[in-house]
């Protein structure tokens, strides 16, 4: 008898493998499944303005990146003496209003050389709510905790977010004619919307990715991330203290299944290889310098060369485990 309902995801018709050229967008889980392709060494430009939630706001970090819009001291905005930038998470911000631009602007440069360059999109959506800055009418990717009472809060219907991501995809279809958007609801429950707002939020971004998969039907795919989290890990074991966001268990759990839709076994078997090495690189020894650390070491650095060797399109390079730093 089985005490779980397992969910069994096809092997899909994308194909990662160390050379797909990747960009992720979206909320936490994006970063979770991004944080796992750099460990493996793929080649990807993780989230380049940090975390955002809606699907608005991601849009809108696409577009500006396509049309190579670089940003300027006009569109920070400042709270408490710290500058910041709407359409970026808080990573970015800074008390030296040069240093926030800088931030910006470096990260920008590179992403928008990807972007051209990219096999494949990760797009993770995490909630249908947006807040709109009530002075210039934009929706922001970050509130960056000003008063509530400037923005307008509201959720964004199905046929907005198709409207929208539907000219996305075709103005990175003009760019890419094969492009491959992934697009994966966020597991993370914003429980401050409230419960019912919750399950209606996610619903609205269900519907759209269904709808967009049969707009654009060899262009845009999905994985379950949402229902493995909800339906298999429904145990609150596998979420961390705050009862929402997945625990490390749970995000190993949903990386093994994505390794399984996505990978081939030649991947697969670099991926185990690399780990190997990874694993001796970071180990810490509790007497260095003896003779049988010294072998460790030297066994280890001869292993990383044949590596190397054996796979040149992987970059191994500590300084380098991204296409934008």
């Amino acid at each position: 008898m089985d005490f779980r309902t397992i969910i069994h995801n096809p092997v899909s018709a994308i194909q990662i493998d160390h050379t797909t050229r990747m960009m992720l967008f979206g909320s936490c889980f994006s970063e979770n499944i991004g944080r796992k392709l750099q460990y493996y060494k793929f080649r990807l430009d993780l989230n380049p303005f940090g975390i955002l939630y809606n699907p608005f706001s991601i849009s809108a970090a696409i577009r500006r990146l396509l049309g190579a819009e670089s940003f300027s001291e006009a569109d920070l905005v400042s709270c408490n003496g710290i500058f910041h930038s709407l359409m970026h998470h808080g990573q970015f911000s800074s008390s030296d209003k040069d240093t926030c631009l800088r931030n910006i602007s470096d990260r920008f440069e590179c992403a928008a050389g990807n972007i051209r360059q990219t096999d494949l999109f990760l797009i993770t959506f995490g909630s249908a709510y947006v807040y709109q800055w009530k002075e210039s009418g934009v929706i922001v990717g970050n509130c960056h905790k000003f008063p509530s009472n400037m923005f307008h809060r509201f959720r964004l219907s199905v046929g907005e977010v198709i409207e929208e991501w539907s000219e996305i995809i075709t103005a990175l279809k003009a760019v890419q004619p094969k492009i491959q958007l992934l697009f994966t609801v966020s597991p993370v429950r914003h429980w401050k919307e409230g419960v019912h707002e919750n399950q209606l939020s996610k619903s609205v971004l269900h519907l759209a990715i269904d709808k967009l998969q049969h707009l654009f039907p060899d262009n845009v795919y999905y994985f379950p991330a949402y229902e493995v989290m909800i339906d298999d890990l429904r145990d609150y074991r596998f979420y961390e203290n705050d009862m929402i966001h997945p625990s490390s268990v749970a995000i190993d759990y949903i990386w093994q299944l994505f390794g399984k839709t996505f990978f081939s076994d030649h991947t697969m078997k670099i991926n185990e290889e690399w780990e190997q090495i990874r694993k001796a690189l970071d180990h810490r020894p509790i007497y260095p310098g003896t003779n049988a650390h010294n072998k460790f070491m030297k066994d280890t650095r001869r292993k990383l060369n044949e590596f190397i060797l054996k796979f040149p399109e992987i970059s191994c390079d500590e300084t380098n485990t991204s296409m934008c730093q």
